[in-house]
């Protein structure tokens, strides 16, 4: 990105029927944002070809994604925080 570089530290993924909905948590290391980190909600097509519209999520997707951020510490913690 313009304002620095670094690399997704956790993902939490779940492929739906349609796509793999992917929650990022992008830590930087280089440039103006070099320690801070940002969250990327995105999706991917089945074949792994990154997709560049908005993030929609249905149930399926809301409950496959919740089970998958057990396994993401940090990235479950932000994202606890913007609910409570």
């Amino acid at each position: 990105m313009h304002w620095g570089s670094g690399q997704i530290t956790e993902e939490a993924a779940f492929a739906g029927e349609w796509k793999e909905s992917r929650i990022q948590l992008m830590e930087y290391t280089e440039g103006e944002a070099a320690g801070g980190w940002s969250i990327r909600f995105c999706y991917y097509s089945h074949d792994g070809r990154f997709q560049r519209g908005p993030l929609m999520m249905d149930e399926e997707d809301v409950e496959g994604l919740r089970h998958e951020l057990a396994a993401t510490p940090k990235l479950h913690g932000i994202l606890k925080r913007l609910v409570e």
